[in-house]
């Protein structure tokens, strides 16, 4: 599942042929993703105008302003393998398209789009998903997003400090990963950079949280951000189901020191140990055992 870096990569992509854009036309191939369509989700992005395109945790948001109706906010989740990609009017060069799809080929893909867009620039846009476990929501901007109201605060903003994650963690004897990846302490944080950030402050995924104390957290909080970033300017990971629009992968997952590296020699230097793979809450996790206490 695409995890903070790819959703902004997608967002970084989309932007620049989308805002001050009007939606001249769409079309729905079905009724539903994962969830049904909102009602009247055609008539009221048919004439709007975007304003901005923005990202919330794992989440896509389209500032629109409909043609008869207040701003509203369109919430999009790619979930496995949901996929934009944009065809400009004219030809540009592949740097200039948008973002992170899926990586199945052209023929496939377009079997299950989704959703279509025609801008008044004459771009058109379109939405594949062939798993559908993504789906879109559309609010007034005035009554946010079920989807939004729980969550915690971005890993990369000022909010997400050593002091919040210290309170954060008080008392709670779950892994340090589980509460990293609980949504509602920090949004964002997937699987993949989880364990990264965690291999990088020499944090165990199976320490306690009540037990990280200031000195980790102080190492925790960095990680995370420099993880973050590094993966953000490498246009995310590509695994299994994804690329970016003109088929060229991210990068990441080529610099990862420990995930999906299960026996494998830890990276650091001096270190003999081998790469462990655990089970924790149904996922995977990978740590040294030897450099992360």
């Amino acid at each position: 599942m695409p995890e903070l870096p790819e959703v902004e990569t997608v967002r970084r992509g989309l932007a620049p042929h989308m805002e001050g854009r009007v939606i001249r036309s769409v079309k729905l191939a079905r009724a539903d993703l994962r969830f049904p369509f909102p009602p009247d989700f055609e008539a009221q992005l048919t004439g709007a105008r975007i304003e901005s395109v923005t990202r919330r945790a794992k989440y896509l948001l389209a500032h629109i302003r409909p043609v008869a109706a207040p701003e509203h906010l369109w919430l999009s989740h790619l979930g496995m393998t949901g996929r934009f990609e944009v065809h400009p009017a004219e030809a540009r060069a592949p740097d200039q398209l948008a973002n992170y799809k899926h990586a199945l080929a052209d023929a496939v893909a377009q079997k299950h789009v989704h959703v279509s867009l025609d801008l008044d620039d004459g771009t058109h846009i379109t939405y594949a998903d062939p798993r559908r476990f993504g789906f879109m929501d559309l609010t007034p901007a005035s009554a946010p997003s079920r989807f939004l109201s729980d969550l915690g605060p971005e890993p990369m903003g000022n909010a997400f400090n050593a002091d919040y994650f210290l309170a954060a963690c008080a008392g709670r004897q779950s892994p340090v990963k589980a509460v990293l990846l609980d949504q509602k302490t920090v949004a964002g944080l997937g699987n993949i950079y989880v364990c990264e950030a965690l291999f990088r402050a020499g944090i165990s995924p199976r320490r306690k949280a009540a037990n990280l104390g200031r000195v980790r957290v102080a190492r925790l909080i960095p990680a995370i951000r420099d993880v973050l970033g590094e993966a953000i300017a490498a246009g995310g990971s590509s695994l299994r189901d994804f690329a970016d629009s003109d088929g060229k992968l991210g990068y990441f997952q080529h610099g990862f020191a420990v995930y999906d590296r299960a026996g494998a020699p830890c990276t650091t230097k001096g270190c003999n140990a081998k790469i462990t793979r655990i089970v924790q809450s149904g996922r995977s996790s990978f740590y040294c055992p030897a450099c992360q206490r």
